[in-house]
């Protein structure tokens, strides 16, 4: 009983073996290909306690490349006790990403940069911080005719003070 499950096993590796040495060549971008770039900044610079901000992330797609509208595109932050945000993560629908048709399919068109606000934490420290996070995405060539579900990782690096901003009102 057991070689058998052993066999089975076998020729199982060795299938996956043969559909990745097929796809090597296939026009499968490889997992170390980088599909989409993104830039992260984060406005102001230096910021207070108890001030308002925003991550501006302006994403790259290239030529012949696009996002699909769904499954949903989500933009997710690593822990940071300085920056306090109104969600854990956001979807394309949450940041009001036009949506664009083209061939029948949806798109995100990410033209224009994103802009997702946050309040800076009361107990915040004073320091040079970095703020980590990743967008996750299903992109897809229509050309080439493949889909694949990735995610590309951010960050950027901002500074707090010991100052208090009083909201008034």
């Amino acid at each position: 009983m057991t070689k058998n499950i052993r066999r089975k096993a076998a020729a199982a590796g060795m299938a996956l073996i043969a559909v990745l040495a097929l796809s090597a060549g296939s026009g499968f971008p490889s997992p170390k290909d980088e599909l989409v770039r993104v830039e992260c900044r984060i406005t102001p610079l230096r910021l207070s306690r108890g001030e308002e901000g925003k991550v501006v992330l302006k994403i790259y797609v290239p030529d012949g490349i696009t996002i699909n509208a769904q499954p949903p595109f989500t933009v997710e932050f690593g822990p940071s006790e300085e920056l306090v945000f109104p969600k854990n993560f956001f979807t394309a629908a949450d940041l009001g990403v036009e949506v664009a048709e083209e061939g029948g399919r949806e798109r995100l068109n990410l033209k224009k940069p994103i802009e997702i606000p946050f309040t800076v934490g009361l107990k915040a420290k004073r320091d040079i911080h970095v703020l980590e996070g990743r967008i996750k995405y299903f992109v897809t060539s229509p050309k080439e005719g493949w889909c694949l579900k990735s995610s590309t990782k951010f960050s950027a690096t901002f500074s707090t003070r010991l100052t208090v901003i009083q909201k008034t009102g």
